[in-house]
């Protein structure tokens, strides 16, 4: 593989115990991406991904213990990037425990350079999707929220909520999550029975 037709990309590298740290380093940088950082112990990975902001972590996983499936719940829940596991372990149990826990992508060995790469395109695309459908959730989740906050306020039904916030949309030029968003935002600040009228935007009418 070409290491100059790949985006190069900021990558940890994490070992627990051994010397398998320097031969995943040489699989990663002869990809032409930059290890920017090395590090022997796994939980360190979270604070690393914190303060350095690599693109990818590569955690080496060396046995098939409870202990090892807790660090690797902890990275993935913890890092700010997406995980490529290397699991040094035959073990076809605690391999399919392991890719339970959420991480993107998981590899045999990491001398496989075509292998390793393919794996880290695999995690970005997957990271990737996992954040849009993470966003789209949560505009659904604020768009319902508003809904519910104009059909009490103005005793309407769902569908007439809907369109105040799809028309305010259009006529302001915002996005309707925007509109939904200003109206959960503001209604701490409204009275609890407002006399005024209450408009899309979640302000009372002047």
């Amino acid at each position: 593989m070409d290491p100059q037709s790949t985006p190069r990309l900021r990558v940890l590298v994490s070992d627990g115990p051994g010397v398998r740290l320097d031969e995943v380093t040489l699989t990663v940088a002869g990809l032409g991406h930059d290890v920017i950082a090395r590090e022997s112990s796994l939980p360190d990975v979270a604070r690393i991904t914190a303060t350095e902001r690599p693109d990818v972590a590569v955690v080496i996983v060396h046995e098939g213990t409870a202990k090892a499936l807790q660090l690797i719940d902890r990275i993935v829940h913890e890092a700010a990037c997406p995980v490529i596991a290397v699991l040094d372990v035959q073990d076809r149990e605690f391999i399919n425990e392991a890719a339970k826990r959420g991480i993107f992508a998981y590899i045999a060995n990491g001398h496989d350079p075509q292998e390793m790469q393919s794996a880290i395109d695999i995690v970005l695309k997957r990271f990737a999707e996992y954040h849009a459908l993470e966003g789209a959730f949560g505009r659904r989740a604020v768009t319902e929220r508003a809904k519910g906050i104009l059909m009490e306020r103005h005793d309407i039904d769902e569908q007439a909520a809907f369109e105040m916030l799809r028309d305010q949309a259009r006529r302001t030029h915002r996005k309707l999550v925007d509109i939904a968003d200003a109206i959960v935002a503001s209604r701490s600040m409204l009275p609890a029975q407002p006399s005024a009228t209450i408009e899309a935007t979640g302000r009372p009418e002047a």
